[in-house]
């Protein structure tokens, strides 16, 4: 299974548009999965048209029309009977991975939005926590991102942290937050 994770899209403050590397790797995806401040209906719409199902969350920026069709929190299916959570904002740094973890028990990641930060955290277990940045809005970090994830029956959960300033380029390591 193949997702394409993507948050923080702010239609249209951002980009009015999904960039092309971006496009390319949803399209590929066996589904799109969004953290949240879409903004406004036209980025579910654009999301929708890509083909892949999508599965979102609404935001603290989103409009009414978002919010009352998108829910706050969500969880995902993925092979091997294990589960993506979703929430948009993650709360502070100083124990968010022990946050999610309890706010997600059957879950085996969580993925929020919120800050616009790349971030992986990992616990000792596996567990695991998944920003992936803004792929329209990048806010002060230095280059627009998403991640793709991607995993096969029981095997590990694999991310790819994606620069979408340079062509689906992996976004160097030195730039994705990691907390072990």
């Amino acid at each position: 299974m193949r997702i394409a994770l993507l948050g923080d899209t702010h239609f249209p403050r951002g980009l009015s548009r999904l960039p092309d590397a971006c496009l390319a790797e949803c399209q590929v995806a066996d589904a799109i999965v969004h953290t949240g401040d879409l903004a406004d209906m036209d980025c579910f719409t654009q999301l929708t048209a890509i083909g892949p199902p999508v599965v979102a969350i609404n935001g603290n920026a989103d409009d009414d029309a978002v919010k009352a069709l998108l829910p706050a929190t969500a969880e995902v299916e993925l092979p091997g009977g294990r589960r993506l959570g979703l929430v948009h904002n993650g709360g502070p740094e100083t124990g968010r991975l022990a946050r999610l973890r309890k706010r997600f028990p059957g879950c085996t990641a969580v993925a929020f939005g919120h800050s616009h930060i790349p971030l992986c955290a990992t616990a000792p277990d596996g567990f695991m926590i998944i920003n992936p940045g803004s792929a329209t809005d990048r806010r002060r970090q230095p280059h627009h991102s998403m991640v793709v994830i991607e995993v096969e029956g029981d095997g590990p959960l694999t991310l790819r942290f994606v620069n979408l300033d340079d062509d689906g380029a992996n976004l160097p390591a030195e730039l994705i937050r990691t907390v072990q």
